[in-house]
């Protein structure tokens, strides 16, 4: 499917929902339904001028498929969604003029009949679908039967006879006697294709055209059998009010009649006709079409090659009997179907006849309705020789949307969804979520009730081909028409960009949920929640064996990527902020629990700093404060083992006094800050909290991966330093000193871990009384009194 085809479905989407007037919806030009129908079109004209190598047939028909639904759409919503013009029943026209004409007459019967009405429409919207292919043309001809006249004349000279060809040339003559004869072969194959040309006019509902080509063939029979169709139409003796639109364009601006004043006796002809057995099976199929009804049902459907033909025959045959059974009802009142005798007879009481007359067309309505839908309902299985079979979807589509029961087509399609009856790497599946999705949204426009659940599992169909399409910017668009699960759904979207989106792309996401209604907050949250969760489920827990912090880390994998931006989803907004401090120090102690320093950096570094002036809730406030004063520790006794490293013996007395200035400044600040951070219950939470707090294992955890570390760090940056900075010796055994005070516990985050054993760092407390010897001496706590 062409990706500008789903925009452009989109843009008339937007179009429409912005503009909830029911008649722009259902404008026959400008409607929902006619300007979908026109992308399939244009779709299609685009596949025939030469589109992807790789488009289907099937791919192509599908799309023709789902045009023609659109226009069915077009033609049937309108007449149930508006209120139906008042006009006067049958029997009403009669009493007050009994040469009401029999077209008036069925324009009433169809009025009167909701359903009848609709299956002229859907009669319409067939023929006009028939239409879009033009008939096989049989092309000039220079006489009646010329060839055949040819040999008559022949065999008059000659005095002799043909016996495989006709003696007569009317029309009646190949069928006459018991041994009819044929036409010459090349009159016999114009016919042929002049009668296939004609049924294709006629399934098309172009009458007119068919009676002109009859004329240019020079058999005026044809045409005039062809006219007989026409109801009988006289305005000037009509009585009913005038519906313009309604109005044939061919009336005579005389107002005089037109049409077949011995219809009944015409249709009797062309049943005859139909059933001929003499006849071939296309002209029987061609009277068959000009007077539908069960008798002549056999010869039109063995003519019907497609699914479209057979559904047109059983419309035509229903409509055709509805309006005959209808007529026939009113013949005692009407002089063109009862004779003079309805209009000279005696009159009947009102009210007795018309009490029994109303319930008699009741129970024939009644009966011919449950006929119809039987046989409509036929049709999911019939079998066909051309074109897509009766199950496919466009098909059956077409068929509930005539039978009004849309609701049961979505709860079927949705339940074939769910059951994943359908191949979703098939080009047909697209169209046909496409398809789907846009009628439930039309259906929802203008107030028809549709099953909410199957709804939403249509809807996530057509978001799922969306972005296998990659086209990310309509996703909130259809999502927003999820309701309550739309806000969940677009967050599942926005989770599924993974680290495929910047920044910049993901904040524009995010933005497009507000621009189709959607709450951005509510789908900010739920998008960090979600991403959050899913880089949880690959990356292992912090749990086990103590990280090792000591040399160069890898950098971050993809998950720990996906977690580390899983953060910029609620940094987007103001609203969000209180949001992101908790999703931070979640991330955070994941990382620190790890041991994964720099990553957990590289998160506070993302953070917006109004994150560090929110005061509540206090507690997630205090911990995301000590982790930057934890970030602001390492980084100063980074820089010390920076600055200690620049010591060179090339330096002079200059550069050497103020590089040792630095290194003490520097030590000097690392070693304040790793006390204050000691000493202030860093990452200690209310104890009163059980054991089995997740957030106090987590923060437990770290405690005993960095409070030792920095203990021993800060102890072998201040010992080493001693030689430069005598009284840094006596700082570090006072560390001890801080270390062992049951104030601050820290004795508590020493474990039985090789590097974390509260004896490795006893032991660096004595290598440090010892160097404290160094200077001369027995008492091993000179140094401390100095």
């Amino acid at each position: 499917m062409s990706e500008s085809l789903y925009a452009s479905c989109a843009q008339v989407l937007s179009a429409s929902q912005s503009n909830d007037d029911l008649k722009t919806l259902l404008d026959p030009h400008t409607g929902f339904a006619p300007r979908l129908r026109q992308l399939c079109i244009e779709q299609l004209a685009d596949l025939e001028e030469g589109g992807p190598a790789d488009v289907s047939l099937s791919e192509i028909e599908s799309l023709r498929l789902e045009s023609e639904t659109w226009a069915l759409l077009q033609a049937i919503m309108p007449l149930r969604k508006t209120a139906p013009t008042q006009y006067p029943d049958p029997r009403s026209l009669l009493a007050s003029n009994p040469y009401t004409p029999p077209a008036t007459l069925a324009q009433s019967i169809m009025n009167a009949s909701p359903l009848l009405s609709a299956l002229v429409v859907v009669r319409e919207w067939l023929h006009e679908m028939a239409a879009t292919v033009p008939p096989i043309d049989p092309g000039a001809i220079n006489g009646y039967w010329r060839f055949t006249k040819h040999v008559l004349m022949q065999d008059l000279r000659m005095s002799s006879a043909t016996d495989a060809v006709v003696s007569e040339m009317d029309p009646d003559a190949v069928n006459r006697g018991a041994q009819a004869k044929a036409l010459a072969i090349d009159d016999a194959n114009y016919d042929k294709s002049l009668v296939q040309a004609l049924f294709s006019l006629v399934r098309a509902g172009k009458f007119d055209d068919a009676v002109e080509m009859c004329r240019r063939a020079e058999q005026p029979w044809r045409a005039a059998s062809i006219s007989g169709a026409l109801l009988l139409r006289w305005r000037t003796i009509t009585s009913a009010p005038r519906d313009d639109e309604a109005e044939d364009e061919m009336d005579v601006v005389d107002e005089g009649w037109r049409g077949n004043l011995r219809r009944k006796l015409w249709k009797t002809a062309c049943t005859r006709a139909a059933l001929n057995q003499n006849l071939s099976p296309t002209e029987r199929a061609l009277y068959a079409a000009l007077a539908p009804s069960p008798q002549t049902s056999g010869p039109l459907k063995a003519a019907c090659r497609t699914w479209a033909d057979q559904l047109w025959a059983v419309v035509s045959i229903a409509c055709e009997e509805r309006l005959a059974v209808g007529l026939a009802g009113l013949a005692s009142e009407s002089f063109w179907e009862g004779g003079v005798a309805a209009v000279e007879g005696p009159a009947v009481e009102e009210g007795t006849e018309g009490a029994n007359s109303g319930s008699r067309m009741e129970t024939e309505e009644e009966d011919w309705e449950k006929e119809v839908l039987g046989a409509l309902e036929s049709l999911s299985n019939v079998a066909v020789e051309e074109g897509s079979n009766a199950d496919d979807p466009f098909h059956v589509s077409q068929l509930h949307i005539i039978l009004d029961r849309t609701d049961e087509l979505l709860e079927a399609f949705a339940s074939s969804l769910q059951q994943g009856e359908y191949d979703t790497s098939a080009p047909q599946y697209a169209s046909m979520s496409r398809f789907f999705a846009h009628l439930c949204l039309y259906l929802q426009m203008i107030d028809i009730d549709i099953p909410p659940l199957a709804t939403q599992v249509i809807l996530e169909a057509y978001l799922q081909v969306l972005e296998a399409a990659g086209q990310r910017d309509l996703i909130a668009m259809y999502a927003g028409a999820l309701g309550d699960n739309a806000v969940e759904r677009y967050a599942m979207f926005l989770t599924s960009l993974e680290l495929s989106a910047d920044v910049a792309e993901r904040r524009l996401a995010l933005t497009r949920a507000r621009e189709h209604g959607l709450d951005m907050q509510r789908v900010a949250v739920a998008t960090a929640e979600r991403t959050i969760e899913k880089a949880f489920q690959e990356l292992p827990p912090a749990k086990g064996p103590l990280p090792s912090i000591i040399g160069m880390q890898p950098p971050a994998s993809e998950q720990e990527q996906l977690l580390l931006r899983s953060i910029e989803w609620t940094t987007f907004m103001e609203s969000t902020h209180t949001t992101a401090l908790e999703q931070a120090n979640v991330i955070l102690r994941y990382f620190l629990g790890c041991g994964r320093v720099q990553v957990a950096k590289a998160l506070l570094e993302m953070l917006p700093v109004e994150l560090s002036s929110i005061r509540k809730p206090e507690e997630l406030a205090t911990e995301h404060l000590q982790y930057r004063q934890f970030f602001v520790v390492w980084e100063s006794l980074a820089r010390v083992v920076e600055c200690q490293a620049l010591e060179s013996p090339s330096m002079n007395r200059e550069t050497r006094a103020a590089w040792l200035e630095d290194y003490k400044l520097l030590l000097q600040q690392a070693r304040e800050q790793v006390l204050k951070l000691l000493t202030n219950d860093w990452l200690i939470i209310d104890a009163e909290r059980t054991a089995v707090d997740r957030r106090r294992r987590e923060l437990i955890r770290i405690r005993q991966i960095y409070i030792p570390e920095l203990i021993i760090r800060l102890h072998a940056l201040l010992v080493a330093s001693r030689s430069k900075m005598p009284e840094n010796l006596k700082h570090a055994l006072m560390l001890a000193n801080i270390v062992a005070d049951s104030r601050y516990k820290l004795t508590e985050d020493f474990v039985s871990q090789e590097g974390r054993r509260l004896g490795d760092y006893l032991g660096a407390v004595r290598q440090a009384i010892l160097a404290g010897l160094e200077a001369g001496g027995s008492d091993p706590f000179r140094i401390v009194t100095l």
